[in-house]
């Protein structure tokens, strides 16, 4: 990977903007950058690295979409058996993270999920299509499979077994992260970036400038 030497001289220059205004509430915060993100076509603006921690102490990453912002945090929807939902329930403590090159921003933020009503889960499962349904079911999400055509054979079984109405799988539903810390990163001119924090005290947010 002899390419990656050449990286070091394509650092470029941070120009999109500043961060010395901010709201007091971080979730209308990181609601209005989201909106700007949206605006200005970010690809996939929604996409989060979500990390948790197994029993042992292994951090592990993936990408997930967030698909709602509530005025108690983020929601998003995942198979609770998969690995990260097996990690989750033996660790509720959660980190995420939003890139935006776009807009040269990133929001970092940690909490503890919980699982969202059953009600909204059955909501949003409805309103998926009936190809990622039948897949909620057809996929042990994290476990081995012997090869790509034993996992189509189990979309085929529940195709007819749910010819109409597909339900939602017990084990799939939403995850709601409630945040105690958000932090908000614009990108600056030489590397001195705009690094705002805000952390949960009670019922108030405490905010902050830290160093880049």
């Amino acid at each position: 990977m002899d390419h990656l030497d050449s990286t070091r001289n394509d650092h470029k220059d941070f120009l999109k903007g500043s961060l010395e205004q901010f709201l007091p509430n971080p979730l209308l915060m990181f609601q209005k950058w989201y909106q700007t993100a949206f605006e200005k076509n970010c690809p996939s603006p929604h996409a989060m690295v979500i990390s948790t921690v197994s029993a042992i102490g292994q951090p592990s990453s993936r990408v997930v979409y967030m698909k709602e912002v509530l005025e108690e945090g983020l929601v998003f929807y995942s198979n609770y058996k998969s690995k990260k939902g097996r990690d989750l329930e033996s660790n509720p403590h959660i980190s995420a993270l939003f890139f935006w090159e776009v807009t040269e921003q990133q929001v970092r933020l940690e909490g503890k999920v919980i699982k969202i009503a059953p009600e909204m889960s059955d909501a949003y499962f409805a309103s998926r299509p009936r190809i990622s349904q039948i897949g909620a079911w057809a996929s042990h999400q994290s476990e081995t499979i012997q090869n790509r055509a034993a996992l189509e054979l189990l979309v085929e079984e529940f195709e007819a077994k749910y010819p109409n109405e597909v339900p939602r799988p017990p084990h799939w539903g939403g995850y709601l992260i409630e945040p105690h810390y958000f932090e908000f990163w614009q990108g600056r001119l030489g590397r001195l970036h705009d690094r705002i924090c805000y952390v949960r005290k009670g019922e108030d947010w405490e905010i902050k400038r830290i160093a880049p």
